[in-house]
């Protein structure tokens, strides 16, 4: 109790000694925070006799915060109930019948408040939870982010690490699902580095990191699952949130609106967001070595992009009854990215040639998409705690224009332009998808969970060519034909799940999920000037099936200690990035493309986990090792090119990336994360992952026989200090060391950040102000590939020191009266997007591999 003295501990229903004659009274109630009126997870409930002081009953709260307790006598008791953090509650005076039911509503903790010298303080939430089965970053806490985007906030995640174009791996993995408020989109299967640019780092509410995903979900995602979940009211009444920002490289603007009455709610959002001022460089050398000698080519290049997000959602949901809830929405989403080469100058030395083959060119290219997602889902309760009806349906599609225009100068003073070369690429993916899940609680400790779902998704990817003077109108390239892809794939899958809770605080949750995947795809190459062309030609690819288990033991230990230990099977199928056949020739020199017959890839993970509070610091070690056979591995090859060729007809020899199932690929690492709160007001914390990665493969070529390993390493650090009248400070460094790739590594490179904030009265707003980088100017990163046929080195320059002013305002009245219920929703946590695998295939590198900075 609050006072002090030693407190009865929770009991598991049916250990205590107590021998008292039992009836049929029903006890319920709903723990959550007095602050913020969320459930607090898994709180320990005791019943105490009121006479003997003694606990005769007790239960731990589920993941809602809720908690029944049944088959209780008759009498007077106390009720305590207590977690970590908060302050114990005890609810006095409460009376049972035989036969009755009570529903206490409500209990709310208070967190621990303590005195010092007579200053009150008060803890502050942890940036970081951990719970059951996933870690949480709150991101809400996060001043810093403030005008950024998911990208900004994503770095900041533990276990997660995010490149310089947004591309997020997990413990070194880029195969890696992405969910939106626990629903795929076809914007994130089209580029996940791309959707996070769209979704503002105001609205983001956490991010839920799930490295060992139970049978549940799906199989795909081969080293697990990130969810942004998105702030959104549950409350009575009307608000209305205006957050903006403006910096030197990017400016934000969002307006949020929710309406809540009776049963009924509405929401009303949009957000747009402009990024300018992006400016970097890079240079490439690169080496092939043929029978008549060796070509050597190097590149310079200035670049600069501007983009333009948007995204505006309408949701609805509706209470019918108190068991029963239907949940709709529709989003659209817009991106407008463009990204300028400017005086890309090449120069080639060939063996035969008596002087250097020198050519410039100006760059733009554009990608442009628009994204529909469509849900509807309903849940429905029983009577029985915790069991549970749900049948949702999604439609999304997101169609995308990736398009290059090379102006092609000449000599000498290249200023004028001579020719020019465009590549259209129109494509579309389209996703249809039912599911119905159920699960039920087996006595008082153990969960049944099951499921179907189907999956219908179309792609087509139509590509062209275009050629003409400096000034005249561009026509149909006679040297190539316009070429298109269909790709079909329906994916019918079923699941099953058991979790058992045994006395001595064991949690064993074991599955097994079947999946069953169909393919139709077809190929065609028009002649150059047709449109639609034939049927195209049908690639064959067979049907396939995967059975894959998952098994999670976990063991609650004293002192709030705890220990995991998992076992997944997880598989990856191929995105369209990996996927589309288009050849990227916007650098003639490395060109990049896809291929329509690749396979999944599957891996096996282990994870070894514990974490614990000691005093006032939380502290979270994994171990875990990770196989994946046939990967899906970026590889590159040397092609000659030039013949008929209108850019550059003398280039011999350029290297072309493409994908192949070639690769295993191995990990062994650890993970450290630990973060302590002194005082209740100044935050710090950090962690870094280790591990070591083994890449090999099976083929026999000279290209692409190789092998390659080395550690990597990623860092973070964060420190947050809450001060008096509103205001508080908050600093985020980041560091990631190189990435070990199968002919290669890419270079390593660093973030940090700090930020500075003040709350209006009442907290109904805030302004604040942003730094990043201000030391760069710029900062390098230098990458290299290499294979007994060609050698390449390059290095990116990033000018994007940054910084931002914010400001966020909040109109309208709440009330907690409206009921919080648990939105179920479609969860296709599927392809292997464009999160990794090198290069992405729509948009080729601009030297040699070197990405360019977004």
């Amino acid at each position: 109790m609050p006072g002090g003295g030693q407190q009865p501990a929770a009991v598991i229903p049916g250990t205590s000694s107590d021998t008292s004659p039992r009836g049929n009274a029903k006890l319920t109630g709903v723990v959550t925070d007095s602050t913020t009126g969320k459930p607090v997870e898994f709180a320990s409930i005791a019943l105490i006799n009121a006479q003997t002081k003694k606990p005769i009953d007790g239960t731990v709260a589920d993941e809602k915060g809720k908690f029944t307790l049944t088959k209780l006598p008759q009498g007077d008791f106390q009720l305590l109930i207590s977690f970590v953090g908060y302050r114990n509650k005890t609810v006095s005076s409460v009376k049972l019948d035989r036969k009755g039911d009570i529903n206490l509503g409500a209990i709310k903790l208070s967190a621990d408040v303590r005195t010092l010298k007579e200053v009150e303080v008060v803890g502050q939430a942890s940036l970081v939870e951990e719970k059951v089965d996933r870690l949480v970053y709150n991101a809400d806490k996060d001043i810093t982010a403030k005008g950024g985007d998911a990208t900004d906030v994503m770095r900041k995640v533990p276990l997660l690490s995010v490149d310089l174009d947004g591309n997020v791996s997990l413990r070194g993995s880029s195969n890696v699902r992405v969910l939106i408020n626990n629903k795929p989109s076809t914007i994130v299967a089209s580029s996940v580095a791309d959707a996070l640019k769209q979704i503002p780092a105001d609205m983001i509410k956490t991010i839920e990191v799930i490295t060992s995903p139970s049978a549940k979900y799906d199989a795909e995602g081969s080293a697990g699952i990130i969810n942004i979940v998105t702030k959104k009211t549950t409350l009575q009444g009307f608000t209305l949130n205006v957050d903006s920002g403006v910096g030197n490289r990017g400016s934000n603007l969002g307006l949020n609106g929710n309406l809540r009455t009776g049963k009924m709610g509405f929401s009303l959002s949009g957000f747009g967001r402009a990024n300018y001022n992006v400016i970097g460089n890079f240079a490439n050398t690169q080496k092939t070595f043929g029978s008549t000698g060796t070509t050597t080519t190097d590149q310079t290049a200035d670049t600069r992009n501007h983009s333009l997000f948007g995204q505006y959602t309408l949701g609805w949901d509706y209470d019918i009854s108190k068991t029963s809830s239907i949940t709709a929405s529709l989003r659209y989403g817009a991106r407008n990215n463009y990204q300028n080469q400017d005086n890309f100058l090449t120069k080639t030395i060939t063996p035969t040639a008596y002087f250097p083959i020198v050519s410039d060119r100006n760059v733009l290219t554009k990608d442009l998409s628009g994204t529909v997602d469509a849900n509807i889902d309903y849940t429905r309760t029983f009577a029985k705690p915790q069991q549970e009806l749900s049948v949702s349906a999604q439609y999304s599609r997101n169609n995308r224009n990736n398009d290059f225009t090379a102006d092609i100068l000449t000599s000498p003073d290249f200023t004028t332009t001579a020719s020019r070369l465009q590549n259209l690429n129109n494509s579309y993916n389209q996703e249809s998808t039912i599911q119905g899940d159920y699960q039920t609680p087996i006595g008082k400790n153990q969960m049944l969970e099951f499921g179907g779902k189907g999956i219908y998704r179309q792609v087509e990817s139509a590509y062209s060519y275009r050629v003409g003077t400096g000034t005249g109108e561009l026509m149909v390239d006679p040297t190539r034909s316009a070429n298109t892809l269909n790709y079909d794939q329906t994916i019918g899958a079923g699941y099953v799940s058991y979790t058992l809770t045994t006395k001595n605080k064991y949690t064993i949750k074991a599955g097994t999920r079947f999946e069953h995947t169909t393919i139709n795809a077809n190929y065609s190459q028009n002649q150059p000037g047709e449109q639609g062309g034939a049927a195209g030609q049908d690639l064959g690819i067979p049907s396939y099936s995967n059975l894959v288990p998952s098994i999670n033991i976990s063991k609650a230990l004293k002192g709030g200690k705890t220990i995991k230990l998992a076992y997944n099977r997880r598989l990856q199928r191929p995105g369209i990035q990996f996927l589309n056949p288009n050849v990227n020739t916007s650098n003639p020199t490395s060109i990049t493309k896809g291929n329509p017959l690749l396979s999944p890839e599957l891996t096996d993970n282990l994870e070894l986990s514990t974490s614990a509070y000691i005093k006032s610091v939380y502290l979270n070690v994994s171990l875990f090792a990770r196989q994946t056979n046939n990967s899906i591995t970026s590889v590159r090859d040397t092609i000659t090119t030039g013949a008929g060729q209108v850019t550059n007809p003398t280039l011999a020899q350029a290297i072309q990336t493409t994908y192949l199932n070639i690769g295993r690929e191995s990990a062994y690492g650890t993970n450290v994360f630990g973060n302590a709160t002194f005082f209740s007001k100044w935050q710090i914390g950090g962690g870094f992952d280790l591990y070591y990665s083994y890449l090999t493969n099976n083929n026999a070529g000279s290209a692409y026989n190789a092998t390659n390993s080395g550690w990597v390493t990623t860092g973070r650090f964060f420190t947050n200090l809450t001060l008096k009248n509103g205001w508080g400070v908050q600093g985020f460094g980041f560091i990631r060391g190189k990435q070990i790739q199968l002919q290669g590594y890419q270079g390593g490179f660093a973030f940090y950040s700090i930020g500075l904030k003040k709350d209006i009265k009442d907290k109904r707003g805030s302004f604040g102000i942003a730094a990043e980088n201000f030391f760069n100017h710029p900062f390098t990163i230098h990458s290299e590939s290499s294979s007994p046929i060609f050698a390449q080195s390059s290095s990116t320059s990033l000018y994007n020191a940054g910084v931002r002013v914010n400001f966020s305002y909040k109109i309208g009245k709440l009330s907690f009266d409206a009921p919080q219920r648990q939105k179920k929703s479609v969860n296709n946590d599927d392809v292997k997007g464009g999160e990794g695998g090198g290069e992405q295939q729509q948009q080729a590198p601009a030297a040699g591999g070197a990405r360019r900075p977004r």
